[in-house]
């Protein structure tokens, strides 16, 4: 079956976005209405209004998700991410959800430790020197997520290509009273929340425990989790504020792998054989997260927030021919002092921050998971160890050119340790490493009117390597003889680290037609990080190497309209269309090929009805371009486009929330990731994972205060 090309579904919010940054439109729209806050309760919906304000002074593009509130199941970041321009989230099936920003990781897996954006919870890094982990991301314990795309990050040290992710715990101050959430759907989804919060004085709190458990559109691909949070914060003294993080959180699920673009078309819902054959699944026995946030307010101009974290997450790999038993911990912490201050006359607001994150723990145990050569299961195979750390100091200034006119400038300096080995059976090739790098940025930000804003920044990213990708992307083996080790890598391999050049441009602004942003950006990159499949299941093999130079470049561009407003109700339309052009800049082999594992195009949008009884109804759309599944381009995943629709209803006095929806009506078959081999030589191999097909889920939450 064929579909149109992408420019007809573009088109629209293209010309949208055009008409709202008409001088006409401009002078036919009225300035907004001030907002006048609750002065007692603070809403979800108050902070993240606060949170866009704050955000509309940076010079460069932000998104802001107010999750709390959201109607609609939530049951990874692929949903919570979803309708929001530069941000591609792709979910296999599970919470290992494939995110990227202007190209971040475009190569990751799904499942494997997320790369290229420094993610956070409430503040405090989560990503630390091998990566991101995932099963902490629990939506229904989120307010909010704050995004800094790109080199915006830098304000939070943050200077990977892809920017910066906050994810916002709920607390009592926002989520009072009891609550109660569940909501069912197709092939066994079930997901329940209880949460209760509330402020006592100088204390709020806010305590949570949720479950899900699922069967999966493919066979083999069942799941659940469990786990449970608390957010509490003391007032100290007028000036003295502290809050508490406690999280703790278990997952597990079967991995049905990837398919071909043919069994994609013809039996989606099929496991990879290898997979079915070995049993693959992924159990993650317990991750811990204890952290604090504390805020000194010196004097009337003058901050002082110090953060600190510990995070214990084992894993328990079991998706290969061998078994890795992974004990991860880290030391995470955060110091930010913030200064409002003049400057050559001038307004101005200096920050100075300290971000870590140190490995405490990366130690591996490998195994063999079945009987092989004549060794029982069970064998052990290797030690090894990948430990590393992370350490920004960044400084920044804001300061008022002029009135409407604001010039940010930023530096980071940045110091990397890399410490890796393989222990056993041998020990030797250990690799010590730590290197010093620095972060530059320039930005200028311009209010034209009260309506429109243009932005733009110049910046410097980087991205030292996982300590881990220098062992998977090691070409030294144990030779024969080193009965079950051997084959396997015995030593790392030093490499370099990203770096990029980027230039971003964009406007932001208010119209007749709606909110809009348009957001442009170029970025150089040398050495990117780009991995590879180079063995499939059961003997799984994903290498990460440095690449040539390569180009990274796109259009992000949003648009929330009210297309018809009255007495019964309002009609509003949400667009969100980025394009991305990621490729090599002359490779010896290959050329000027697309990176693979994204789609050039990528739109969504929601057309919602809102009754002022509180009924409310939705249609959606999903439209992804094709993608290349090997650097060769010599093979393509299918474009899709999927619809969907939603009904619920939001009782006017807060206190309950139904709703309902269909997802993929079409039962559109199509491929949600992509893990890239190096040539396929125009073969059709096994490298995407399948999106869900035609379901029904539906929710409820209860309040009481």
């Amino acid at each position: 079956m064929s579909y149109p090309s992408c420019r007809f579904i573009v088109v629209p919010l293209c010309l949208a976005i055009g008409l709202a940054l008409s001088p006409a439109t401009l002078a036919a729209t009225q300035a907004s209405t001030a907002t006048t806050l609750d002065a007692v309760q603070v809403t979800a919906a108050d902070a993240s209004a606060q949170a866009r304000e704050r955000l509309r002074h940076l010079p460069g593009a932000s998104n802001v998700i107010d999750v709390a509130s959201t109607p609609r199941r939530l049951a990874s970041s692929a949903d919570v991410l979803a309708y929001q321009p530069g941000i591609s989230a792709a979910s296999p099936g599970n919470e290992g959800t494939k995110v990227s920003i202007r190209g971040s990781g475009i190569n990751r897996g799904p499942g494997a430790h997320a790369s290229g954006i420094a993610v956070s919870i409430d503040g405090l890094p989560l990503t630390g020197a091998g990566g991101t982990p995932y099963e902490l991301l629990e939506p229904l314990w989120l307010s909010r997520v704050e995004v800094l795309r790109g080199a915006n990050g830098m304000t939070r040290g943050a200077l990977a290509l892809g920017g910066a992710i906050d994810y916002i715990s709920r607390s009592g101050r926002d989520s009072p009273g009891l609550q109660l959430h569940y909501e069912a759907g197709s092939r066994g989804y079930q997901r329940r929340g209880l949460g209760w919060g509330g402020v006592d004085g100088e204390h709020d709190y806010y305590l949570a425990y949720a479950d899900t458990e699922f069967d999966g559109y493919q066979r083999h691909a069942a799941g659940d989790g469990q786990g449970a949070m608390a957010n509490l914060g003391w007032q100290l003294r007028p000036d003295l504020h502290t809050r508490l993080f406690v999280r703790y959180r278990q997952t597990a699920h079967q991995t049905p792998g990837r398919l071909t673009r043919a069994q994609i078309r013809n039996d989606p819902r099929a496991a990879n054989p290898a997979n079915l054959a070995i049993d693959a699944q992924r159990p993650q026995p317990g991750s811990s997260w204890i952290g604090n946030v504390t805020t000194l307010q010196l004097d009337a101009d003058s901050t002082l927030q110090a953060g600190l974290v510990y995070h214990r997450y084992p894993m328990d790999l079991n998706e290969s021919l061998y078994r890795q038993q992974l004990d991860y911990a880290g030391l995470n912490a955060t110091l930010d002092y913030q200064r409002r201050h003049p400057l050559f006359g001038r307004d101005s607001e200096t920050t100075l921050g300290l971000r870590l994150a140190h490995d405490l723990d990366a130690d591996v145990r490998e195994s063999l998971r079945r009987p092989a050569n004549g060794y029982p299961a069970g064998t052990r195979t290797r030690d090894f160890s990948h430990h590393g750390s992370d350490s920004t100091l960044h400084l920044g200034n804001r300061l008022a050119l002029a009135e409407r006119l604001e010039l940010q400038t930023g530096l980071a300096l940045v110091h990397t340790r890399r410490d890796v080995q393989v222990r056993w059976p041998q020990t030797g090739g250990r690799l010590r490493e730590q290197d010093w790098d620095y972060a530059p940025r320039l930005g200028l930000s311009w209010q034209h009117s009260t309506q429109t804003q243009w932005f733009g920044n110049l910046s410097r990213s980087l991205e030292a390597p996982h300590p881990w990708s220098m062992i998977w992307g090691s070409n030294q083996y144990f030779a024969a003889g080193n009965g079950p080790s051997s084959g396997r890598q015995s030593a790392p391999v030093p490499m370099r680290s990203q770096t990029a050049t980027t230039l971003e441009l964009g406007a932001r602004g208010q119209a007749a037609l709606g909110q809009w942003e348009l957001t442009g950006y170029h970025a150089h990159l040398r050495h990117e990080l780009l991995s590879v499949e180079l063995q499939p299941a059961p003997n799984l093999f994903i290498a990460e190497n440095n690449a040539s130079p390569t180009l990274h470049r796109g259009v992000e561009a949003g648009l929330d309209s009210t297309l018809w407003q009255a007495a019964p109700g309002r009609l509003s339309l949400r667009q969100a269309y980025t394009f991305s052009d990621f490729r090599y800049r002359g490779d010896a082999r290959f050329g000027r090929n697309r990176l693979p594992g994204l789609p050039r195009h990528a739109y969504q949008a929601e057309l919602r009805f809102d009754h002022g009884s509180g009924l409310h109804a939705a249609l959606s759309t999903d439209y992804a371009s094709r993608m290349a599944v090997d650097y060769a381009n010599s093979y393509w995943a299918d474009s899709r486009i999927v619809f969907g629709s939603r009904i619920g209803y939001d009782a006017p006095d807060g206190r309950w929330q139904a709703w309902a929806e269909v997802r993929n009506l079409g039962d559109r078959r199509y491929a949600a990731t992509v893990t890239p081999g190096y040539d396929d030589g125009g073969r059709d191999l096994a490298r995407s994972t399948p999106g869900e097909g035609r379901s029904v889920y539906a929710g409820l939450r209860w309040r009481l205060d």
